[in-house]
Order: C-alpha cells, then structure tokens, then sequence
C-alpha cells in the first residue's frame, strides 16, 4: 500500500476546508442544545428540591444498595417519563445535596444495564421494551453531573469527580458489551462524550477544579468509546468534523496531546499489521501505558480510523504558538474580564511540553514504519496529579495516561524529575498572568540517546511516503524558533566567510540578516528547543534510510537542508544547543548516502564537529551521554575524510543566496581544517572505543594523502620522461603543465595541533 494516498485529503483547513469541507458541523448543537438536559423542575425552583430529594431516596431503595435488589414498580412509560424528569433535575442539584445526587448517579447506573445483554432486575419494563429511547434520555440528563458549580470547595469536588467517574465507568461497559444499541443511541453517547470533554477541558485550566481533576479520564473514555464505536457502528463525517473543531479547543490540556499520541501509536501498529507481511519487525517503545485498540476492527476501519485519529488534533506545530491555541472562544471570555492577552495564560505554560510531547508522538510514528525502537521521551511528573489520582486508586481502570512517561532509561534522576515537575505545576496554574518571556522551558527535562546501531527493515516505505504524511509537521517543528516560517526571504547570507577560513573567526551568525528577525526569536527558540530536536532527529532517520536509488523529491532536500543548516548553527554565546546535539547523534551517516546535494551542508557539519570534538568539557544543558555523542560526532567526521582528498576541486554551492563574483569555495579547501580537527579530537578523547575509531582516520588519512601524492609524483615522471630535448621540468612549460594539472592534487598533510 502506498502511503502517498493518505496526502491526497490531507489538506489545510484554510486551504479547502479539508477532509471535511462538504460536511456540516455538530459543535453548535453539542455546546448549546439544552432541551434535553433540563428538566419541567426547573420552573418550580422553591418546590423542585423537595419533590427530586423524596423522590430518588425512593428509587434508590430499590436498586440494590443497601438491600437486595426488587423489580420496579414503574409499569408504564408515563411513569417512567415522569421519574426521569425528577432524577434530570436532581443531578443538576448543587453539590452540597450530595446524597440526592449520588443516587441520581445510582439509578442511571442501574437503569442503564438495560443495554448489557442481561439487564439488572431492577430495570423497568418500559425500558426494556424500548432500551435505545430511554438510553438517550437518560445519556442527556447524566450531562448535568459534569457541569461545574461555581464556588464549590476541594472536597465537594473531589465528590463530583467520584460519581463521574462512576458514570464513566458505565457508560464504557455499556458501550463495550451491548449488541442492541442504535445509530442513534451510538451518537447519543458520541455527542454527550464530545459535550462533557467539551464543558470541563475548553475553559482555560484552573488547579483542582473538577475539568483538571476528570481531564485524563474524560479523554481517555472519549476515545476509547469512539474507538469501539468505529468497529459497531462507523461515527458520521458530521461527527468526526465536530470531533476535530473540539479537540483543537482543548490542545492547552496535556492529556489531551499525550491520549491523541498514544491513540495514533496503537492504530499504527495495527496499520502495520494491514500494510505489511508477518515479517515486518514489531515496533518497540519504552511505554507500559500502552492503548489496546479492539479487536474487531476491519482493516478498511482500521485505515479510516488512523488516518482520521491522526489529524484530530489539527497541526501538532500550533502548540508552539500561543496566539493559535488561546484563539477558541473560552479564551477570548477570558481576555473580555482581563487586561491580560489570552496568549499569555498561565494554562498556556504547558505549551512547550506539549510542544514535545506531540512531535514525539510524531516520531514515535515514523519509528513504528522504519521499524526502529522508539526511544525514551523522560517528561517532568506532576506532583499534584499523584496526591488527587485520576480516577482513584481503587477505581483506576487498566490503562492510564498521565502526560508523564514511563520511567527513564538513564540520565535525569527522579528527584530532579520531581523538582521539576513542581515548577512547571507552580507555573502552570499560577493565578497571575506573567509575561511571555517567562514561559516555562523544559531544557535539561528530556534525554537525548542515540539509534545510530538500529537499522530500518528492508520493508520500510520510501522516504516520499513518510514525507507526504508527516513532513509538513516535521519540517515546520524543525524551524520553530528560527524567524523561517514567518518569513523564510530574510535569511539573505547563510555562507559567512568563517565558514572557510577557519575556526578562529567563527561568530555563530548566518548572515548580517540576522539581525532583521523578530526580537522574541530567541525566548520561543529557548522554551521550544526540545520538541524541534525531536523533530530533527526524526527528519534525519527518514533521510538516512534512504535505499540506494531511491529518489527524494527535491522540495525535500531543500527544506531538510535548510532545517538542518539552521540546527547546526552555534549561537553567540558558543553553546552546545538540543538541536545540533540532536542532529549530530542521528544523522551520523548522512554522508555515505547518495543524498542529492549533501556537500553543501559539509561546511555547517565541520563548524560544529568543530564545537564538539575538541572540547573536553562541554557546556550542555540536557542530558547526553558524552561517549555517544562524541562517537556519533567521530562517524560524521570520519566520512568527512575522503571528500577533500578525492573530490578536492568540487565546489559547494549555497542553499539560500550567492558570493556573487566570488569563486564558489572547493572542498579541498577543507582539508587542513579537518585534519586538525582530527588531531584535536585525538588529543582530548578518553574512551577506548573512540580512541581507536580516531587512530584509525589519521591512518586513512596518512595513507590516502601518501597514495595520493604518490600517484601525483608518478604523473610528474611520466611527464618529464616525455619532455622534448632541451625542456625541464622547471621550464615555463613544465609549470604550465602543474597548474593544469591542478597542484592542490598533491596535498600535504599539515599537522597543525595548536587551536
């Protein structure tokens, strides 16, 4: 199957309105309709109480809880019509009338086994003459449980979230076991599921309210439900449309990002399973919250679902800017009773890890079809999450999903973690409104390992294919922060001068342009660096799996060079940033393949080998093993070696701009440069096993330079052997002859050892 399909639907909302252009939206009905949701009690405010209190007591004695349970004595529709407005009423209650409540929840609960396929017995034979009618009825009323009281206390809503979860908890059961639920009691549940995530998760988050306490749960069965539905009963256009407008409203909750990336994993290893033979090597990731799709999906839902799932959330690069995310209308309620930009939220300091969590996602996608072990994403835990579970320990269902990850192979120790996690838990639900330069940056919270020893399966797809589904995310992750998306035209003079005449007056600037990008390039490219390391990280696997002969658009090349050529820069301060560390541990064989155009990235991967190899002790602010990271530094530069002894008259051309007259640089130029390199990195290197793989460049290069100049000396010989009589190898002619023959052929090895 070719995965290049999939892209012919996957088209910008502002573009052509996308896969679900010509379809209408659910979101006014969902956010709005009322009707089924309020009760005739209502309009009898002063009696209504007593009426909803004397009468559920009643119910609820009947049901089982504190005495064997009996037939009810409801033996007509109209009375069961008539009890059901009074428990409609009574879960709109406030939430000190706890006990009214509690058994509302209660009789639903019990009411609706009449979906299971043996109903309690204390269901009412109108509802099992007609399970489906009074489903729905009662799907609409238990919406009032989830609406949150203004003013309520702590533990009033640690209450609430108690009966939700149990009201949860049912209606999962119902929807996985029932046979005789309807089209339209399917989309009943699918609209209440979508009008209760939409209540607690839209509104800006608020510590301890019950939207932050419900917010992984709620997620978690919203998609787990729709999941099951699409093998019962395929959800409607309509449905997935309002889906994908909702969920874009909810992108400032974590959970909603890390259940949306656990989602798209599950589906794409069962996608795998549909693409690909038996052979295809199982995907591996360090995750023991894993998502269980069901089983009875066919491989046509399958691809629908994953496909869908996919682009729910809209573009996962909208995370790393705040304006996007706080345009939905909740936010804009806010700005209205505020002095503050809706931007600069205190819910919005979650972005950055979002940010990440997402493109690793994304990554863990394209490991999943190269057929690579995933690594492990190390997240900060969230203190407050662990002393209010959700749900409960003692109703904590077999999967959960925290935006925190499993436990860390190594690198950042668990105190540190924890530390952290308090800082970004403070800053998050902080009740000012801090400026934006003050966001939280998640530097230093996530480990950088390297899978430069896996190898992609033989089966994996081209480099287009991944590219058509995932590039635009990537490539636009890959360049947040850097002044390139806004405006890519102001980069004018990527090629400084110190790029050839060596280190000694390297500025870490691309170009005078520089100075012409927005004043917060810095401050987002800080607080985003992680996710756009991960991003470049996935873009140089997708590339170094390139088969040979296999062609790569060239549109792709130039984004990835130019992404690549902006994560290898060194900044003004000479540190050693995520994304070139990143780059430096996944790209180590980029130049033994046949990439159309690599040489004119080898002067930006030389100035940061350049960084790296010769320091002892670098200045790195995440976690990295320093053995890996120089080793995966030494492949690069070993592969460097050949280029300047065999190609040495071949020109690097620019990627963005021109040297006007100038004569465009060779890459023999670079050979006293990398030989130095060489040595240096000779000089202070402390692991065997890079110490060996060092020694053994100098003596390709010693023997490569002495064939070399042999071979020169030899052409010499010949030469003057074939002189006229009275001509010298010193004469005009034989000097014509040299200089013809272009003398930078005869190198010489320049062991230059200071820095």
């Amino acid at each position: 199957m070719n995965l290049g399909i999939f892209n012919r639907v996957n088209l910008k909302e502002g573009e052509g309105g996308g896969m679900y252009s010509e379809w209408a939206s659910l979101a006014s009905i969902v956010r709005h309709e009322t009707s089924d949701k309020e009760s005739v009690l209502t309009k009898f405010p002063d009696s209504g109480k007593d009426v909803a209190m004397s009468i559920v007591k009643e119910l609820a004695s009947n049901i089982g809880l504190t005495q064997a349970p009996a037939p009810s004595n409801l033996a007509t529709d109209r009375d069961v019509l008539w009890c059901m407005e009074v428990i409609c009423y009574g879960l709109s209650l406030p939430l000190n009338e706890h006990d009214a409540i509690r058994d509302c929840v209660h009789i639903y609960c019990d009411w609706l086994t009449v979906l299971h396929p043996v109903p309690n017995v204390s269901v009412p034979k109108p509802l099992i003459d007609d399970p489906n009618l009074y489903a729905r009825k009662m799907i609409g009323h238990l919406h009032n449980l989830f609406i949150p009281r203004k003013g309520e206390g702590a533990d009033t809503i640690r209450r609430q979230a108690v009966l939700c979860h149990r009201v949860l908890r049912t209606l999962q059961q119902a929807a996985q076991c029932s046979t005789v639920m309807s089209h339209e009691t399917w989309e009943a549940l699918l609209v209440f599921m979508l009008a209760i995530n939409e209540t607690l998760l839209a509104a800006p988050t608020i510590k301890d309210d019950v939207g932050d306490q419900l917010c992984e749960r709620v997620l978690s069965v919203l998609f787990e439900v729709w999941l099951v539905a699409c093998g019962k009963c395929f959800p409607s256009p309509p449905l997935w449309k309002t889906l994908r407008e909702m969920a874009i409203t909810w992108r400032h909750r974590g959970a909603l990002i890390s259940t949306w990336s656990r989602v798209c994993l599950a589906l794409t290893h069962k996608l795998l399973g549909v693409m690909y033979p038996p052979t295809f090597p199982k995907h591996q990731y360090y995750d023991s919250d894993h998502w269980n799709v069901p089983n009875d999906l066919t491989d046509e839902t399958i691809v629908q679902s994953w496909f869908r799932f996919l682009h729910t959330i809209g573009s996962p690069v909208d995370l790393s800017r705040p304006q996007i995310i706080s345009q939905t209308p909740k936010f804009l309620q806010y700005a209205m009773v505020s002095d503050t930009d809706p931007s600069s939220h205190p819910s919005l300091h979650i972005l950055p890890l979002n940010f990440l969590v997402a493109i690793k996602g994304i990554s863990n996608l394209v490991d999943a079809f190269l057929g690579v072990m995933s690594e492990a994403l190390v997240l900060p835990e969230e203190e407050h999450k662990k002393e209010i579970p959700t749900p409960p320990p003692h109703r904590r269902p077999a999967k959960s999903f925290s935006v925190s990850s499993v436990s860390q192979k190594g690198g950042m120790s668990k105190s540190a973690l924890i530390s952290l996690g308090r800082t970004m838990s403070s800053s998050t639900t902080s009740s000012a409104a801090p400026s934006v330069s003050s966001m939280t940056s998640i530097s230093g919270s996530w480990e950088v390992s390297s899978a430069s020893g896996q190898q992609p399966t033989l089966l994996r797809p081209k480099c287009n294919s991944l590219l058509h589904l995932f590039g635009e995310w990537l490539f636009e992750a890959a360049q947040v922060g850097t002044g390139l998306y806004h405006n890519p035209n102001l980069i004018t003079n990527p090629w400084p001068i110190h790029l050839w005449e060596g280190s000694g007056r390297r500025s870490g600037s691309l170009g005078s342009a520089q100075d012409s990008l927005d004043l917060d390039t810095n401050s987002v490219a800080n607080r985003y660096q992680a996710g756009r390391a991960t991003a470049l990280a996935s873009l140089c696997r997708i590339f170094c799996s390139k088969k040979t002969g296999e062609q790569i658009l060239p549109v792709y090349y130039a984004r990835f060079y130019l992404v690549l050529m902006h994560g290898l820069k060194i900044n003004e301060k000479r540190e050693v940033e995520e994304p070139l560390i990143s780059i430096l541990m996944h790209c180590a064989d980029i130049l033994r393949l046949d990439l159309d155009g690599i040489q004119i990235m080898v002067p930006h991967i030389l100035e940061a080998l350049e960084r790296v190899l010769p320091e002892k002790d670098l200045n790195i602010k995440i976690n990295v093993n320093m053995s890996e990271l120089r080793r995966a530094s030494i492949h690069v530069l070993l592969s460097l070696l050949p280029l300047p002894l065999h190609f040495p008259n071949l020109t690097i051309k620019e990627l963005i701009g021109g040297h006007g007259d100038k004569p465009l640089p060779t890459l023999g130029q670079l050979k006293t440069r990398i030989t130095n390199l060489l040595i240096n990195a000779l000089q202070v290197e402390s692991d065997p096993h890079n110490t060996h793989m060092l020694l053994g460049g100098l003596l390709v290069l010693v023997q490569e330079t002495a064939g070399i100049e042999q071979q020169s000396q030899d052409k010499n010989s010949i030469q003057n052997s074939s002189y006229p009589s009275g001509h010298s190898a010193s004469s005009p002619d034989s000097k014509q002859f040299v200089c013809e023959g272009n003398v930078s052929r005869v190198p010489q090895i320049d062991l230059i050892v200071e820095r």
